[in-house]
């Protein structure tokens, strides 16, 4: 008993002392290391991330002008789903408008209690006089229309028990479905457009399984409890259900083909989980020859016999140019989701409907790429082989944005404004020129406002760049004839390699050359036939037309 009141008595004098933090400075220095992430940022995707991509160019091959577009708060009555859809339907619509430039969105809010420091400030600058905001012409409307939680519940639970042990065990599955409802309206009569609506559902559950052992040993107990659960989150869903929203509202009101870029394999709902197993059964040795193999195809590594050791610097530096050309967090180190995006093009659906791989296996490529399915491929479709010897082509793709008549040579009068785009296959050093119908030449692209040469994959390089108040250059129609406008790309900087009038200042005549012909042969010459690659656009300019005169007056009738 004397031992007992001794210990509490030093008990109490310890607690009732301060203290030290500096015995702690050993554990609270780890804090700095602990605190950081264990796993590697990456990319939210959704089923529908490549379905984006593929209307993004069908909306440029349907020549969509850009429209300004804004959205309406989506609003969750239910108070279960606290995700930012508004934003993720902004980042949707930019990922559609990469290389078509079809949308701009407008950002200003209404709403006192969400205004921040830009939005006080547009205040501000709008009651001076000294901002405009252009007015959109549509506006993405809709709600989280319900959530019906624990729609569908499967519970069981088992136990047993005797004298000196008692077990239990215990399994739970859920299943809760949340609807979207988005419409697309006009702005400047505040209505929604009939037929351009969408209204779907998606499921998300949950389960879990415990197992529960208890006995006793003599005076003395044990009890064990083990168990294993998974939640599917609602922010996932719900950016599946607003990318597909988006998809269809847009597809509508555009009168393209959306559903071609729904139908894609890629959206099947057990691909990413698919992949993942693939990545898993094939090793760090398969993985590696598999993406190499993948890279070699699309022409980001030199074709070579043997695997690169993951640490070797062209195989880092490949591995962060495909990552930054498929929108990836550019680390240049090979991850599943660096897995995923090199090897979507080689998977399709088997004729059971399950997922299959084509000319591949665990271990590396097994074949040639096999004939896409007849009516499977939708706008963008992958003729690309695991087993190339040679990449493929770096394609530049130009078009002209004015609205133009269908069918007609594109011609514009004398003053009036063209505006180009162009984007490149691959990331490369691109230089565009202009030249007009007097034999001048000048260089557009690198300039003062835009110095670097260095473009990014389906990235668009617009030219003037019309979403800028301040553009580096307005190209207007100069004078009667044919003018021109060339793209060239190179995978390295070309510049230091051309003659030195090509290399002088941007938006000036370029003096001893006469035509894109003349810095065709200057590219040649400097790169070699196959160090660049070519294209270009032209136009017919006609005299400005006379301005009618206005009518006169009748003279009164006199006597």
């Amino acid at each position: 008993m004397l031992w007992l009141l001794l210990a509490g008595t030093l008990l109490a004098a310890g607690c009732t002392t301060p203290m030290d933090p500096r015995k702690d400075s050993r554990l609270q220095n780890a804090a700095y290391t602990t605190n950081r992430p264990v796993v590697r940022p990456t990319r939210s995707v959704s089923s529908f991330s490549d379905s984006l991509m593929c209307m993004d160019h069908m909306l440029r091959a349907a020549q969509v002008p850009t429209t300004l577009i804004t959205s309406k708060q989506v609003i969750d009555y239910s108070s279960r789903v606290p995700v930012a859809a508004k934003d993720m339907i902004v980042t949707a619509l930019s990922q559609m408008s990469r290389v078509s430039n079809a949308f701009r969105y407008v950002d200003y809010e209404v709403d006192i209690v969400r205004q921040d420091t830009v939005q006080n400030l547009t205040t501000i600058l709008l009651n001076n006089n000294l901002m405009q905001l252009q007015r959109p012409a549509l506006y993405v409307s809709g709600a989280i229309a319900f959530v019906d939680q624990n729609v569908v519940t499967n519970r069981f639970d088992a136990g047993t028990s005797a004298s000196r042990l008692d077990t239990g065990y215990s399994q739970n599955r859920t299943a809760t479905v949340i609807g979207l409802e988005m419409h697309l309206g006009d702005f400047r009569t505040r209505t929604l457009i009939p037929g351009l609506d969408s209204a779907n559902e998606v499921v998300i559950g949950s389960g879990s399984q415990g197992l529960d052992v208890a006995g006793r040993i003599g005076s003395y107990g044990v009890n064990f409890n083990v168990g294993r659960d998974y939640a599917l989150g609602a922010g996932g869903a719900m950016r599946t259900l607003i990318d597909l929203a988006t998809i269809e509202l847009v597809g509508k009101w555009a009168r393209v083909p959306y559903w071609q870029c729904l139908t894609l394999d890629q959206t099947h709902p057990d691909f990413q989980r698919q992949m993942r197993d693939w990545y898993d059964e094939s090793g760090g040795v398969g993985q590696a020859q598999l993406v190499q193999s993948s890279l070699i195809a699309q022409g980001y590594l030199q074709t070579g016999a043997d695997v690169l050791a993951m640490d070797s610097p062209a195989l880092r530096t490949a591995l962060a140019q495909f990552q930054i050309d498929n929108l990836l967090v550019p680390t240049g180190v090979l991850d599943f989701n660096t897995y995923e995006r090199a090897m979507r093009h080689f998977v399709a659906l088997g004729p059971d409907g399950a997922l299959q791989r084509v000319g591949w296996g665990p271990s590396g490529p097994t074949g040639s790429m096999a004939e896409a399915k007849a009516g499977a491929a939708p706008v963008r479709t992958s003729s690309l082989s695991l087993t190339a010897t040679a990449p493929p082509p770096r394609v530049i793709d130009m078009q002209l944005e004015n609205t133009l008549p269908p069918g007609m040579e594109p011609t514009f009068e004398v003053g009036e404004q063209i505006f180009v785009s162009a984007t490149v296959s691959r990331t490369s050093h691109m230089y565009c020129y202009f030249a007009d119908a007097g034999g001048n030449v000048m260089r557009l692209t690198p300039n003062m406002v835009t110095p670097h040469s260095l473009v990014a994959a389906h990235q668009s390089v617009r030219l003037p760049d019309w979403l800028v108040p301040n553009p580096a250059f307005i190209m207007d129609a100069s004078r009667p004839g044919t003018e021109r406008v060339a793209c060239f790309a190179s995978e390295s900087d070309a510049m230091p390699r051309l003659p030195a009038p090509l290399q002088g200042s941007a938006l000036v005549n370029i003096q001893g050359y006469r035509s894109i012909e003349d810095v065709a042969n200057a590219f040649g010459q400097g790169l070699g036939e196959g160090g660049y690659v070519q294209s270009g656009l032209h136009w017919k300019v006609i005299p400005k037309k006379a301005q009618p005169a206005p009518a006169t007056a009748p003279q009164a009738a006199t006597r």
